[in-house]
């Protein structure tokens, strides 16, 4: 039970700091501000997070939560192919009105300079374990590629979607990430449909 109460715990913390950073921006957001929002202690934040930087991975788990909900949300019905586009839709339309530019190329610049953890690489997450289960009943269902392993698809579609994030962020945000993705995604997971 302690378990439990300890995860909530510590993802009230980063649901509170990432609302936070969204509506004030990183640098105006205390801690103190995070420990209020989350009704949680300074002593709780200092368990977690060695401070207010330590929270920028998080954002990777912030992504996994909407997955998680999105997943719920799939038409049973859809082929995998449409579930892989759909899903980037969603997630990007979430980080186009949510996440801040600021807050995202943060992330990515970390997980480049990362010497340990690189959560948007971590294979236990939910983002990964949903892909797999869409790949594999895809490719049961000869609807996607059977040339290329499991792994190989969710490697092509994870590093794809990092691609666009990355791209925008370089771009400074200079079009709209959903209405790109919109374009462009389905014509890249065309490529991985089976034939």
């Amino acid at each position: 039970m302690p378990r439990k109460n300890n995860r909530n715990t510590q993802g009230r913390i980063i649901a509170a700091a990432w609302k936070l950073f969204y509506e004030n921006g990183y640098d105006e957001t205390t801690i103190e501000d995070i420990v209020f929002e989350s009704q949680t202690s300074r002593g709780s934040f200092y368990h977690y997070f060695s401070g207010k930087d330590a929270l920028i991975g998080t954002l990777a788990y912030v992504f996994d939560d909407k997955y998680e909900q999105l997943e719920k949300e799939i038409d049973p019905d859809a082929s995998a192919v449409d579930a892989l586009i759909w899903l980037n839709h969603e997630l990007f339309a979430m980080i186009e009105s949510q996440i801040s530019m600021e807050l995202l190329t943060r992330l990515l610049s970390t997980q480049l300079t990362a010497q340990g953890e690189k959560q948007l690489l971590e294979n236990g997450r939910y983002y990964f374990k949903l892909l797999r289960r869409i790949v594999r009943k895809g490719q049961q269902a000869g609807q996607l590629r059977s040339d290329m392993t499991e792994r190989e698809i969710v490697r092509a579609y994870a590093l794809w979607e990092r691609a666009l994030m990355y791209d925008w962020c370089l771009s400074g945000g200079d079009y709209s990430l959903v209405s790109w993705t919109e374009k462009m995604t389905p014509a890249f997971i065309q490529g991985l449909a089976g034939k």
